[in-house]
Order: structure tokens, then C-alpha cells, then sequence
């Protein structure tokens, strides 16, 4: 059993950019978005997912992750998943041992930058960065499940 330990914030600002290591873009969709389990779809370049989730609670869930043909993720994509995909950029900035996810929508989610980090223990220390805004860890509305049914653009005026 895999356990995801995460927190998530907003991001303010664009000094955060001038950090990035990489830059990776998704196309992502879901099979299930109930909260006791989402079932999520990613695709990367050549490489592809399935990944299983159970319930968050205080930043915590199982997780479990697997490798997938590409083609398979693309008939999943077009065909069974939740519309509209959810399209990011994700980019890396590291954190001496941790590494910050930066999430930037574009789609119908456009407008919506994320910052997610996970940790190897709940009660791990964290610092952040000035780039850091409100922690939205414990809002079901920043989930990526939330905003394939309900895209940022239409709640966030």
C-alpha cells in the first residue's frame, strides 16, 4: 500500500518561474471522481498512468500507480474519462530533500496555479517561500478530480 502525504497551496506571483528545473505537460482525466476513490488517467509525452486514490484526510491517502500503454491512455482519455481533460504544465523546483510540484492549468481550468509538495511524514517541517499563498490543502475545490467536473474558470470569478 502506498500512502500519499501532500499539501497544497496557491501560488501568488511569478518569481517562483525563475526556479524551475523542468517543465513536463499533461493531459489528465478521470474514470471515477468519488471521494473514497478517483480513479485518474495521465499522459506524458511517450509515457502514461493509471492511478488509483483513496480519501484524503489531513493531507494523507492511498495511492497507487501504474504504467500504462500510451494508446491505451489516449482511447481512455478521448472515450471513458470525465470532459473536459485537464491540461497542465507541471514544473519542479527543488527544496534541499523535497522538491516543489508547480501546477499551471491552462483549459478550461486556465487561470489556476498550484503548488503541491509532498512530504515523508505528516509532521514534517516546512518552510515556505514567498511564492506560497493560502494553503488549500483541505479544499475539495483544488483537487484535479474536483475541477474535471467543475473547471476553475466557472467557480473562480
Amino acid at each position: 500500500m502506498g500512502i500519499e502525504i501532500e499539501r497544497k497551496f496557491l501560488v501568488i506571483g511569478e518569481d517562483w518561474r525563475s526556479l524551475a528545473t523542468s517543465v513536463f505537460h499533461f493531459a489528465q482525466g478521470y474514470l471515477s471522481t468519488v471521494p473514497e476513490r478517483t480513479v485518474r488517467v495521465r499522459l506524458a509525452g511517450n509515457e502514461a498512468w493509471i492511478t488509483i486514490k483513496g480519501k484524503a484526510s489531513g493531507g494523507q491517502r492511498r495511492e497507487y500507480e501504474y504504467a500504462i500503454p500510451t494508446v491505451d491512455a489516449r482511447e481512455l482519455l478521448g472515450e471513458l474519462c470525465l470532459q473536459p481533460i485537464i491540461e497542465k504544465s507541471r514544473y519542479h523546483i527543488p527544496a534541499g530533500d523535497l522538491c516543489w510540484e508547480i501546477d499551471e492549468f491552462a483549459g478550461a481550468s486556465a487561470g489556476l496555479i498550484l503548488a503541491e509538495i509532498e512530504l515523508p511524514r505528516a509532521d514534517y517541517p516546512l518552510t515556505l517561500p514567498p511564492w506560497i499563498g493560502r494553503e488549500v490543502t483541505d479544499d475539495p475545490r483544488y483537487t484535479n478530480a474536483y475541477l474535471a467536473e467543475h473547471p476553475y474558470q466557472e467557480w473562480s470569478s
